[in-house]
């Protein structure tokens, strides 16, 4: 495993990363489809012995059940000091006041929480789950640097936002001299490149390094645009899925999905490997982000890495890609609901 740096951060990272959202107890708040702890803990150890050292969860994921399970098995099957551990807050965490957002006193009571679960005396990367549009970015920004200072949280990082947004945060921790965010964890694969518009380039021109949520587009770019696999998660997703990718936009989508067969075909490997391979062309990508519930799964990951497309595979892969509906920044119903009536085609669940 070749490891690389997040961001210009010193920080070593493994370019697969295991998103631990995929484990945690069913009864604990999550869908059907996440994997308790004990099949859950063969996964972990595999991806550990396979040289990944980068595992993000988060508080949210089955109400804490994700960090519970992810910080035992780490425990009991790596060393502390060579894996880095990443998890975010702001979603609800209990019902009522201070429950949920990026105000001062839910980041002070989250963190202990988080650590807590984690077993853990401090978290590697530590990120904003979305904004919290409630509350004053000063006050959450003065909050998590904080929290560098004292030691619980090495690293910085936030997920999906507008990039004004991201931009305005940079900002106002470089003029307050606060840690700044090394990372931003976003939405990003061959059927949704919209962010290369200007979070990308924002990414790229302040030396923060991006870790990609849905890599393989909730499993569409490992099969055939036709192929009626269905999973529980897919049954599931609702809405939300979606948002993500309208059927307005399945003309582009099959297209781009028929590219990656072939090039796969042409390769002798999966298409998986395909779409991880392109997301490793891309300077800002620091790692995607795995889903794993399988050990083929963690190992198709593993084996992207030695996948090299040509510039002319690369084209093929990317004509046939159109402009999609923006909606990063989303970060609740109410707003999924206000896209949800304005976009052409979308189902209003």
């Amino acid at each position: 495993m070749h490891y690389v740096k997040l961001g210009t951060t010193g920080l070593d990272v493994s370019p697969i990363a295991i998103g631990a959202m995929t484990y945690g107890e069913p009864d604990r708040g999550h869908p059907v489809w996440s994997l308790g702890e004990e099949d859950a803990r063969p996964l972990i150890k595999h991806a550990l012995e396979a040289g990944i050292t980068f595992f993000d969860t988060a508080n949210m994921y089955s109400l804490g059940s994700s960090e519970e399970i992810l910080g035992r098995a780490l425990k009991d099957f790596a060393d502390r000091d060579a894996v880095v551990i990443a998890t975010k807050l702001r979603h609800p965490m209990r019902p009522g006041p201070n429950g949920k957002g990026l105000s001062r006193k839910a980041i002070m009571t989250e963190v202990d929480h988080s650590l807590r679960r984690l077993g853990t005396d401090y978290i590697d990367l530590y990120q904003v789950h979305r904004n919290d549009h409630a509350t004053p970015l000063e006050e959450t920004l003065e909050a998590l640097s904080d929290l560098v200072k004292a030691g619980k949280v090495r690293y910085l990082g936030a997920s999906s936002m507008h990039a004004w947004e991201f931009a305005k945060a940079l900002h106002l921790q470089r003029e307050h001299g606060w840690a700044r965010f090394a990372s931003m964890q976003d939405h990003y694969n061959l059927l949704h490149r919209e962010e290369e518009r200007e979070m990308i380039p924002l990414c790229l021109d302040e030396g923060v390094g991006t870790i990609i949520w849905s890599p393989l587009a909730r499993g569409r770019l490992a099969r055939a645009w036709d192929d009626a696999k269905s999973t529980a998660r897919a049954e599931t997703d609702g809405a939300y899925a979606d948002l993500l990718y309208s059927p307005t936009e399945e003309a582009s989508n099959r297209a781009i999905t028929e590219a990656v067969g072939k090039v796969a075909e042409a390769h002798g490997v999966s298409r998986a490997q395909i779409a991880l391979a392109w997301l490793r062309r891309q300077a800002v990508v620091t790692a995607p982000l795995v889903g794993a519930g399988t050990i083929r799964q963690i190992d198709d990951a593993v084996a992207s890495l030695d996948v090299e497309l040509t510039d002319d595979e690369v084209r093929a892969l990317e004509t046939p890609y159109t402009p999609r509906h923006d909606w990063q920044g989303v970060s609740d119903e109410a707003e999924l609901d206000a896209i949800r009536a304005r976009v052409p085609g979308m189902a209003l669940k």
